[in-house]
């Protein structure tokens, strides 16, 4: 077995480790509203996401295609390899210090700041207009949206039900909450999961094992059974966050904030084909519902710093990703 060939088999490894983490890091996106306001359990809340987050993953491949053949232009052989395998270098360790901070941060833009500051390490080109109007535009219109739908949504939830009693409705939105939340676990299937598809495609056409950047069969379902697999195995930090800290939802709350998220992220993915965050939606979302009773209501120094972690991501990744491509390089030359 040749070294190229090796050199392949590890990012495979290592872009399926990072949808592993994914999956853990941004499972509170799909549950933690859900478990905040006991409409489900966490592990069957978890369950039901990792079932979700393995469909929404075989739907579709365009957000794939975006993130691998329209970022960068990389170099085939083995410098290819290296900038591919540094970019995830980069993007893991951002994932696992924002986990442990428990700060709702982007894999999306992780994984696209890496390979950025991969191909820049590497003094490759960079395709900047796509970054620009496939991540820069929609990371800051996506959570705009999800902000406005969620309040307008949930003004319209509150005067539908304004005479209803809270009791029974509060029942009935749990209840809700259940399609909401597999919904967004759908919907975070068809965007995260094809950003690692996009990767190991990108590694495979780098190392002249495919000609065309077409996602194989077989990525498709590693990739889906990895992110679930995260998504298993719980993302609990993040999930006190986004479910407590940010804002405390009631059950109609909830179901407002998952039900506006998860519209956004099917929308981009099957729609617009872009690779939006997750996480910055559906927090948006959530501080666009909890608007509705005062501003006040939303601890703002709490988003304040998940803004901060979200304008810091991109580089953060890449310059992590640029000190990996530089260490890879002088090891294997």
């Amino acid at each position: 077995m040749d070294g190229l060939l090796l050199a392949l088999i590890a990012i495979v490894i290592v872009a399926l480790a990072f949808d592993y983490t994914n999956g853990f890091h941004d499972a509170a996106n799909a549950i933690a509203v859900a478990v905040s306001t006991k409409a489900l359990t966490p592990r069957a809340a978890l369950a039901l996401a990792a079932v979700m987050n393995l469909v929404g993953a075989l739907i579709s491949t365009k957000v794939a295609k975006t993130v691998g053949a329209g970022i960068i232009d990389a170099p085939t052989g083995s410098v290819g390899l290296q900038l591919v395998f540094a970019a995830l270098v980069g993007a893991i360790v951002w994932n696992l210090i924002t986990w442990y901070f428990g700060l709702p941060s982007s894999s999306s833009h992780a994984l696209i700041g890496g390979l950025v500051g991969a191909a820049l390490a590497a003094a490759h080109s960079v395709q900047w207009m796509g970054i620009v109007d496939k991540v820069i535009i929609p990371m800051i219109v996506a959570p705009l949206v999800g902000f406005g739908l969620g309040y307008l949504f949930m003004l319209l939830i509150l005067w539908s039900f304004r005479n209803a009693n809270a009791h029974k409705a509060n029942r009935g939105f749990r209840y809700a909450q259940i399609v909401s939340s597999a919904t967004m676990a759908l919907g975070h299937g068809m965007q995260d999961a094809q950003k690692t598809m996009g990767i190991i495609t990108l590694a495979l056409v780098t190392a002249g094992e495919i000609d065309t950047f077409d996602v194989p069969l077989w990525v498709i379902l590693a990739a889906a059974l990895a992110i679930s697999a995260g998504t298993y195995a719980g993302g609990f930090r993040i999930m006190r966050t986004l479910g407590r800290r940010i804002i405390q939802l009631t059950p109609a709350g909830g179901f407002a904030a998952q039900t506006v998220a998860s519209g956004v992220m099917i929308a981009t993915a099957t729609v617009f084909a872009v690779p939006v965050s997750t996480t910055h939606i559906t927090t948006t979302s959530i501080m666009g519902v909890g608007s509705t009773r005062r501003l006040s209501a939303v601890r703002w120094g709490v988003a304040g710093n998940i803004v901060v972690a979200w304008v810091v991501t991109l580089p953060a990744a890449g310059a992590v990703a640029a000190l990996a491509f530089f260490v890879t390089h002088a090891l294997v030359g």
